[in-house]
């Protein structure tokens, strides 16, 4: 007989144990085995060597926090049966299965309109389909339909457990101490009040430093300035890759990337919608790596010189900026760019592009992050806490970019 009581060692957290057949069951399942082969924290090791972590490994931790939550809360009083258990550990363990090659990376490149959530949800039902229906728990807890709302909330929210491990995993792998968290005391003064995840008052220095350490590393890590040129080069490429397929070249792919570079649209219905799943199941980082690497001797000039870069880190250079950037400003690098790289107009925005990233430290009401004070009642973290006001908090803070070829500085 199959020993299904596995012990798995993880740098972070020590030795995790498998609690159950269900999700012994889906760990093994294809679907997630594929997470090993989808990074983490996406192109960042270009930035720091060491994060290369996967969303396999990443899904296990935020699996073990969940037991350690719901360990908590039932010495706690709280009242939760073993197929609740199961049924919120299934939703933590899949809740990034929805993720594509680099992850939030290509997120609304590879299928527009479809954020890796929905795709999440989608890949969710198939395997309950094949399962006869063992994760249907999972999926009302995941959807938030279940009818005791706090397990939704340790799945997603603003200090679920996917946040609690990857900004400890994060941090870990790229060395960044400043996303640290006191996961262990954090999770120790998790309650529940009127069905609600709320933190007991005297885990409130816990969470502040939780959300600083979510603000530093969104800068410092997720939004860097060399992450974000080499992500608007993957996506570039990718774009000239599906314009130059629906031109009618041939380019060499994968059969489940030849299926992206295709036009398609409404694919989440019927028969589109398994062969959407059947093909997106089947693609990783290696699919898009071996292309890069064939494209760079394609024959279209503009998509060679995009894989070249891409395959050599030879990225864009990249101006950051409070302020949007001035048209004028724009248009003359781009003439530079076509001038420099011998360019046609429709070819400018390849290698020229402006957007803009932000971070939030703080989202009021998304669900809020609630307090349960010595007198019972709960109140939100920013009218108690005395390092934040709510306004400070929730202020959205963006920076606009400007990306370029570098052979264009100051010629």
């Amino acid at each position: 007989m199959t020993n299904r009581r596995k012990i798995i060692n993880d740098p972070v957290y020590g030795f995790i144990s498998i609690p159950n057949d269900l999700i012994y069951d889906l760990m093994g399942h294809p679907w997630f085995q594929r997470l090993r082969n989808i990074r983490q924290l996406g192109l960042s090791s270009l930035v720091y060597p060491g994060a290369v972590h996967s969303r396999f490994q990443h899904s296990l931790g935020a699996m073990y926090l969940t037991g350690q939550a719901v360990n908590t809360l039932r010495s706690k009083g709280t009242e939760i049966s073993a197929e609740e258990e199961e049924g919120v550990l299934g939703a933590i363990l899949l809740h990034d299965i929805g993720h594509g090659p680099f992850s939030h990376a290509l997120e609304h490149s590879l299928i527009e309109d479809m954020p890796h959530e929905t795709m999440s949800l989608l890949i969710m039902e198939e395997i309950n389909k094949a399962m006869h229906g063992r994760l249907s728990a999972a999926i009302e807890i995941f959807r938030g339909e279940y009818p005791r709302r706090f397990f939704h909330d340790l799945v997603t929210g603003q200090m679920d457990m996917d946040r609690m491990d990857y900004l400890r995993r994060d941090s870990f792998f790229t060395g960044v101490i400043e996303g640290s968290v006191g996961s262990d005391r954090i999770i120790r003064m998790l309650n529940v009040s009127d069905d609600r995840l709320v933190v007991d008052e005297k885990g409130i220095y816990s969470v502040e430093k939780f959300l600083i350490a979510r603000r530093m590393m969104y800068w410092q890590v997720y939004n860097h300035r060399t992450v974000v040129s080499a992500e608007k080069l993957l996506t570039s490429l990718l774009v000239r890759a599906r314009h130059v397929t629906a031109n009618g070249m041939k380019l060499f792919a994968t059969p489940a990337l030849a299926y992206f570079l295709e036009p398609r649209h409404n694919r989440a219905e019927g028969e589109e919608r398994e062969s959407l799943v059947k093909h997106f199941t089947a693609l990783d980082e290696s699919d898009i790596l071996s292309a890069t690497k064939v494209w760079m001797s394609c024959g279209d000039s503009v998509l060679e010189e995009l894989c070249r870069r891409f395959v050599n880190r030879d990225l864009l250079a990249i101006e950051l900026q409070r302020t949007p950037f001035d048209p004028a400003r724009v248009m003359e690098t781009g003439r530079q760019a076509k001038e420099r790289l011998g360019l046609k107009d429709d070819e400018v925005s390849f290698f020229v592009n402006t957007g803009d990233v932000y971070n939030q430290t703080y989202a009021p009401g998304t669900p809020e992050v609630r307090i349960l004070l010595k007198n019972g009642t709960t109140s939100d973290i920013t009218a108690v806490s005395d390092l934040f006001d709510r306004e400070a908090l929730s202020e959205k803070v963006t920076k606009y970019y400007l990306c370029y070829p570098k052979e264009i500085i100051n010629q």
